[in-house]
């Protein structure tokens, strides 16, 4: 029997979701997904984007992704244990750019624990903790408390000094560089942020722009920068499954430049 389209995908999304998240989730721990079949089973939640470039696109990937439900601020944490779990081990996180592997237990505000990064300084816009854009998953990570308070709100850029705690990665007076292992995947949640919020829900605009220094603008550069990254560190298995739990078990929404990082040089 030849299927359509459609049927097809909801064939694909059935399988995703038997295999995907288990209710488990809640506690903080995740099974391992099909990443791969998962982002090929969504293929219909960007019909919508189909055709479309530059700013036309953004707008339409706009209004796919508003429709999410959210979280509080204090629900972050055990939100983080799910999404950013260890693969070789259930029972840590991965700090985003430390790359250590650490007890799901060790967080909170002393020295070398795990706290709440907002990739998307929350200054930057003036959001702070507020439910939206203040506790979207797609831009909080998992860091040292050290290495977050070192990165403060700096935009992206290349070069600096190391960072102590986080091996890889650069910081100066105004821009901070990420590992490499990482570095694509802070160009697509920044680029999640610019697309998601464009003035609505009470929030500001947010833009990316070619510049560091942006102080508390709603701005994050720098945006060639940004696109390289994306382009030299495409998305891994780490990155498509979180991706998969926000939609499966938070959000319900998508970090379309994880399932299409073509889309970045399409719009910017």
């Amino acid at each position: 029997m030849k299927m359509s389209r459609h049927s097809a995908w909801a064939v694909g999304l059935a399988a995703a979701t038997l295999i995907g998240v288990p209710a488990a989730a809640y506690a903080g721990t995740i099974q391992q997904t099909d990443t791969a079949a998962s982002v090929s089973a969504y293929d219909p939640y960007y019909a919508p984007a189909e055709g479309k470039t530059g700013a036309a696109l953004k707008a339409a990937l706009h209004d796919i992704v508003k429709n999410q439900s959210k979280i509080g601020y204090s629900s972050v944490w055990n939100a983080l244990k799910a999404t950013d779990q260890d693969p070789a081990n259930p029972g840590n996180v991965i700090l985003l750019y430390s790359g250590r592997s650490q007890s799901k237990s060790a967080y909170g505000g002393d020295s070398d624990d795990w706290n709440r990064e907002h990739v998307w300084a929350k200054s930057h816009g003036g959001f702070g903790t507020a439910t939206g854009p203040g506790t979207d998953l797609h831009h909080l990570r998992p860091e040292d408390v050290t290495v977050n308070s070192i990165r403060g709100n700096k935009d992206f850029d290349e070069g600096g000094s190391p960072v102590p705690e986080a091996p890889g990665s650069l910081t100066d007076a105004d821009s901070f560089e990420p590992r490499d292992a990482v570095k694509g995947d802070v160009a697509r949640m920044l680029l999640y942020m610019a697309v998601r919020y464009d003035g609505g829900d009470g929030f500001a605009d947010l833009e990316v722009n070619d510049r560091v220094g942006n102080g508390s603008s709603p701005a994050m550069g720098r945006i060639s920068v940004l696109k390289e990254w994306n382009r030299i560190d495409p998305p891994d298995a780490f990155e498509r499954r979180r991706n998969q739990v926000i939609f499966d078990v938070y959000q319900h929404n998508r970090n379309p430049f994880i399932d299409h990082p073509e889309w970045v040089d399409s719009i910017w």
